[in-house]
């Protein structure tokens, strides 16, 4: 995770798969924001109070009430892009549900770690990654991806105005998206990304006299973007203003962390990063970003971080663990026996939509996971998972252990062993590739195999990691490691995370 020291900060200051951000600040604290996908529960948020330092505290949509997710809903289907705001003394969140019966939807909530309230849909208001905003005489202002617009009741989701296009970027670029409208100073300020979500990812401005423009285009636009270069921070877009402790400004925006050769795979998905922002002309100017950034004039504030090993012992999973589309009360327990999750087969495999998993994002470009699993009523295991058609695993089951690789159409059990007695420790290292380039350079090699007792490791397979990489697989996602049943019953008393353990 992200950190400063030595008058510096490290890029992404929330690394892993976690995209679209957006934050709000209220007094000291900042809250944060991002899409979830397939992945429930939905919307993960996020505190801060430097803009560096940041620890989750909960996810919005947290109840099956509030976020249905069908096993018909395909991978990087689902929660897109969250605006977080607060008005009038509440915390206010609107996204898309882009599943079956989805749609736009409001919730809200005094204390932002939850509950939040059942949601409010809006009906008869299209387009993605949606943002609102106030006005000095309370109307509310509803952007889409399109650029369109429209005046909403948010409390009652009725849509108070036709939805009309207000600013569609460069003319002629694709998909322009992700709008955030703020009032700063005298104008009003309409961002957007453009491009597409990949290397041509971009960030525009414009402003004008009111929240429905009309808007005049920065004549330096983009004010971000990498396209083009040979940045190790790739895919730049998609970000939200703030304002720092000291009156500064930064953006929030997601960027990619591509390895190996060409044309660059990433695999942790799309990250959050920070830049600062100066002002010129009345125009946002967005300041170099790397990995390693000239740390904020103020004193860092550093967050307790969960432990790397869950043992299991609490009343309830922390925010961090997220499964595919549901996580049905009858598939999961953390008392049976007390101190293990016990996981309860649905789906056959990590192939299926409705497999029982729990899992983490991946957040570390090389770590190290292990699993202490008991399949004696059951078959499962630990799965490096990027979506159904494309996922590694380690599975023990019927005395065996297999290790497992789903590539597109393809299945096979790469390796297998006889499986020790009792409960079993599988493993997984994830090793970035030597400093050497070629064209074909994988970015990095996944290691899975049986760890004993005296903590040796039984590699089974090592495998490419290029396979579980968003530029093989598609999609929005990043890599998500965790546990899972694929028949009867599977217990695990602990799951252990290690970054960069060599």
């Amino acid at each position: 995770m992200s950190g400063w020291s030595a008058g510096g900060f490290t890029n992404p200051v929330i690394a892993g798969m976690f995209p679209d951000p957006s934050v709000c600040r209220v007094g000291d604290d900042y809250y944060l924001a991002c899409s979830s996908f397939e992945y429930f529960p939905g919307v993960p948020i996020f505190h801060s109070r430097d803009l560096v330092h940041w620890a989750q505290i909960g996810n919005v949509l947290d109840r099956p009430g509030q976020l249905a997710i069908p096993p018909g809903t395909p991978s990087s289907g689902g929660v897109y892009a969250p605006t977080l705001r607060h008005h009038d003394g509440r915390f206010w969140l609107i996204t898309t549900n882009c599943s079956p019966g989805g749609g736009n939807l409001v919730v809200t909530t005094e204390d932002p770690a939850g509950p939040w309230s059942e949601p409010v849909r809006l009906a008869g208001l299209d387009g993605i990654d949606p943002d609102i905003a106030w006005d000095e005489q309370g109307n509310c202002w509803c952007t889409v991806a399109g650029i369109t617009q429209a005046r909403i009741d948010p409390a009652s989701g009725e849509v108070l105005s036709p939805q009309r296009r207000v600013w569609s970027g460069t003319p002629g670029a694709q998909a322009p998206e992700a709008p955030h409208l703020y009032r700063i100073g005298e104008y009003w300020y309409l961002m957007i990304a453009e491009g597409g979500t990949e290397r041509g990812h971009a960030v525009l401005i414009a402003r004008g006299p009111a929240p429905d423009g009309p808007f005049e285009p920065c004549p330096a636009n983009p004010i971000l973007t990498h396209r083009g270069s040979h940045q190790p921070i790739q895919n730049t877009g998609h970000a939200d203003l703030v304002e720092g402790p000291d009156g500064s400004w930064w953006l929030m925006f997601l960027g990619v962390r591509p390895g190996g050769g060409t044309p660059g795979w990433h695999v942790l998905g799309r990250e959050t990063f920070l830049a600062p922002v100066t002002w010129v002309d009345g125009w946002p100017v967005v300041g170099a970003v790397e990995l390693t950034m000239a740390a904020p004039g103020w004193a860092p504030q550093p967050v307790a971080q969960p432990p790397a090993r869950d043992d299991f012992d609490g009343a309830r999973l922390h925010p961090r663990w997220v499964s595919v589309r549901s996580r049905p009360d009858s598939a999961w327990s953390l008392t049976d026996p007390p101190g293990w999750l016990t996981l309860h087969a649905v789906g056959g495999s990590l192939d299926d939509p409705d497999v029982t998993f729990v899992g983490r994002r991946q957040q570390d470009q090389a770590c190290r996971v292990r699993v202490l699993v008991d399949a004696a009523a059951g078959r499962g295991g630990l799965a490096v998972r990027l979506d159904e058609a494309h996922h590694y695993d380690i599975e023990v089951g019927d005395g065996e252990v297999r290790a497992i690789a789903r590539i597109g159409p393809l299945r096979p059990t790469v390796a297998t062993m006889a499986a020790p007695d009792g409960p079993v420790c599988l493993r997984v290292d994830i090793v970035a590739p030597a400093p050497d380039w070629s064209p074909l350079k994988e970015p990095d090699r996944l290691r899975l195999g049986v760890e004993g007792a005296d903590g040796g490791f039984t590699v089974l397979a090592e495998l490419d990691g290029r396979y579980l990489s968003t530029e093989v697989a598609g999609g929005f996602t990043g890599r998500v490691i965790g546990m899972y049943a694929a028949a009867g019953t599977v217990r695990f008393d602990w799951f252990d995370y290690a970054s960069s353990p060599w």
